[in-house]
């Protein structure tokens, strides 16, 4: 009894967590905000630089897949990954599709989040998202991340629970040990492609 209600908490954690707009809520398992002052300092500092270089990012959608590689082409890191609750549906459309979007993209900012542990956003929508949206007469949505995980999975114990199924918004999720290693090692600019 005690594992089903736990796995339904976690569930319902899970669905309160999003990306598209900067969210402000994450259910009753979540409310205690992770502690950002030391990154905030970090950053400030350019004390979060450290090692090889990430020089580009790629994510393979179908096969739940991050890899990241150096400027010489060899690959630094592979991580699992989650995605958009309809990232199997195809590319993002629009605002509210729960999808993660498809194309070339660049990170555009770094961020010590206070409910996804740390963010690296990237630069969707481009302009071919605008005008796909655009056509549609929608909007194209944004504030898309690579993000590590919601407070309750602070410690990585619901990993395999968090990996197992695609919970955000459109956003791209990692382990928070994972999200360590692009932290220190991706500046702004760095090419992310996403591949369906």
């Amino acid at each position: 009894m005690k594992r089903t209600l736990g796995i339904l908490v976690f569930g319902v954690a899970l669905m309160m967590v999003g990306c598209e707009k900067e969210p402000t809520y994450y259910g009753k398992a979540d409310k205690t905000p992770y502690k950002t002052k030391a990154c905030i300092e970090q950053m400030r500092k350019g004390l979060e630089y450290r090692g090889t270089p990430i020089s580009k990012i790629v994510v393979y959608k179908k096969k739940r897949k991050l890899l990241a590689y150096d400027a010489s082409g060899k690959k630094m890191y592979e991580f699992r990954i989650s995605l958009g609750k309809n990232a199997d549906k195809g590319n993002k459309i629009q605002a509210g599709d729960y999808r993660t979007p498809e194309g070339s993209y660049k990170i555009v900012r770094k961020k010590c989040d206070s409910r996804l542990y740390k963010s690296l956003m990237i630069s969707y929508p481009n302009a071919a998202d605008k005008e796909r949206a655009a056509k549609r007469g929608v909007s194209a949505g944004g504030y898309i991340t690579i993000h590590g995980q919601p407070k309750w999975n602070a410690d990585g114990r619901g990993d395999a629970y968090t990996l197992a199924h695609d919970w955000t918004e459109g956003c791209m999720a990692v382990p928070n040990k994972a999200m360590d290693k692009l932290w220190v090692a991706v500046h702004n600019g760095v090419k992310i492609d996403i591949h369906p």
